[in-house]
């Protein structure tokens, strides 16, 4: 395999006008995009995106593609001679954020690159951690890096040899690597397109490309989580709880259940799904909580007499559960208040999801394990940053019996991944929005394309998307 060129560029996601980037790498046979999503309401855990600060652009929401891509992509290279023992006899970057690494021009060269780096970056693994390990930071915030040109520069003195390919080319470009911090924007970008990279490699399509990482021989088709009801800090009316969603787990495939979910969304009219569809809800409590209590009408003036306590909201919880078939209850309570959540989720037998609490990250997935906080993780790739966290994060979930439901972000991109991934970590349950606008339904429609390729194999977790093992 060759590597040609990695650039990446600037692209608005829906919803948020945030600028989020496109990583693009190219290489025989074709070009692999990735594009990052951004989100409206974040946990305070989450890893962090970069942003430039310049109010002139974007309102301050523009992105350091320079820096963050640059030092990422570079950072690939020369882990590639490092441990490949590689050659790149000519790199330049210029204030478009262009990495161009051409033809060595030799045929032993060329061969190298087919018999080492295709291998490499199909080992998704590998090449993340080094990202991470590079980045050096627990949330991956804020570039910092450094270039050294000429020949007179030796800091990586193995580039310099005696012979070789790199003495073909007048100058070569070396990088000198301090504990830096990307950006979780920047690293996803770049683990997001080496993944499809790999698959390609490999001659197999994405998601069964994402089953083998995780060590999965089956794969199942999500129960879609269909937002219906907008509202919270999304929505401009005074809702206070952020999202009402419909599960159409009676389905007997992924397009039937597309169908239904179109269905009702045109028409709110559920009474002939019953036994049918159930109803899931994204609370989004961190929105709208202040000092210990909960305002349900936090959208209007501030008035203390109106906040509630967790046991209270906990009530009303209970009470939707009885009188409707909510299945699934997405942060209940705010990302820190885990007594809140414990003694929810010991008092239910219905799927409690921790998003803003758990942010994807081990450390806090292992912290809910232990509290018995939640059951179920929701997985967003943007919180913890690469493909490999992502996946070690849903491992982990399910290692220890909860369910796992992957979802966009409110400023989502036209990228499928997601739709990919879902199906190749087998979790059962996709939250990708309601089925309108391009940038959703892009993912239902790559997901029946899936459930179509995989012919009779297709599964649908149906009334199992809790637990899609049990098919």
């Amino acid at each position: 395999m060759h590597t040609d060129k990695a650039y990446s560029y600037l692209l608005l996601p829906s919803l948020t006008f945030k600028p989020s980037t496109y990583k693009d790498k190219t290489y025989f046979p074709g070009v692999f995009r990735a594009g990052v999503p951004s989100g409206a309401s974040t946990g305070i855990y989450e890893a962090l995106e970069l942003r430039d600060g310049d109010k002139t652009r974007y309102k301050g929401k523009g992105e350091h593609l320079n820096q963050d891509m640059s030092s990422v992509l570079l950072s690939l290279l020369y882990f590639c001679h490092e441990h490949f023992s590689m050659w790149f006899c000519h790199v330049k970057v210029d204030k478009l954020t262009y990495l161009y690494v051409p033809a060595l021009g030799v045929t032993k060269a060329v061969g190298h690159i087919n018999d080492t780096l295709g291998p490499a970056l199909i080992e998704s693994e590998k090449l993340d951690n080094m990202m991470i390990e590079m980045d050096g930071t627990e949330n991956k915030c804020k570039p910092r890096w450094h270039l050294m040109c000429g020949d007179s520069m030796f800091v990586l003195s193995r580039v310099f040899r005696t012979s070789g390919p790199c003495l073909q080319h007048p100058w070569v470009v070396c990088c000198v690597f301090s504990p830096a911090k990307f950006g979780a924007n920047a690293i996803l970008g770049v683990s997001l397109a080496i993944c499809k990279a790999g698959a390609a490699e490999k001659g197999v399509p994405l998601y069964r490309h994402i089953a083998d990482l995780a060590g999965n021989e089956e794969l199942v088709l999500p129960v879609p989580a269909f937002n219906v009801i907008n509202g919270g800090s999304h929505a401009g009316n005074r809702l206070a709880m952020q999202e009402f969603m419909v599960l159409p787990v009676g389905a007997e495939s992924f397009r039937d259940a597309l169908r239904m979910g179109a269905e009702l969304y045109q028409t709110l009219r559920t009474s002939s799904r019953r036994n049918k569809v159930v109803i899931g809800m994204d609370v989004a409590a961190s929105e709208f909580f202040s000092e210990g209590k909960y305002d349900l009408d936090f959208k209007s003036p501030p008035n203390a007499a109106r906040n509630i306590s967790g046991e209270e909201l906990a009530s009303i919880y209970q009470g939707f559960i009885k009188d409707y078939p909510v299945v699934s209850i997405e942060d209940p309570f705010d990302q820190d208040d885990w007594p809140a959540w414990s003694e929810f989720t010991a008092s239910v037998g219905i799927q409690v999801v921790g998003d803003d609490l758990t942010v994807t990250n081990p450390r806090r997935i292992q912290r809910a394990v232990d509290d018995k906080a939640c059951n179920c993780l929701l997985l967003k790739v943007n919180q913890i940053g690469s493909v490999t966290e992502a996946i070690k994060a849903c491992k982990l979930a399910q290692e220890n019996g909860w369910g796992v439901m992957v979802s966009h972000r409110s400023g989502e991109t036209e990228d499928t991944f997601i739709a990919d991934l879902v199906v190749g970590l087998c979790t059962g349950q996709i939250k990708t929005g309601a089925p309108c606008r391009s940038e959703r339904l892009a993912k239902y429609n790559q997901l029946m394309r899936i459930e179509e390729q995989l012919g009779d194999q297709a599964r649908f977790a149906g009334h199992n998307f809790r637990n899609p093992t049990a098919l």
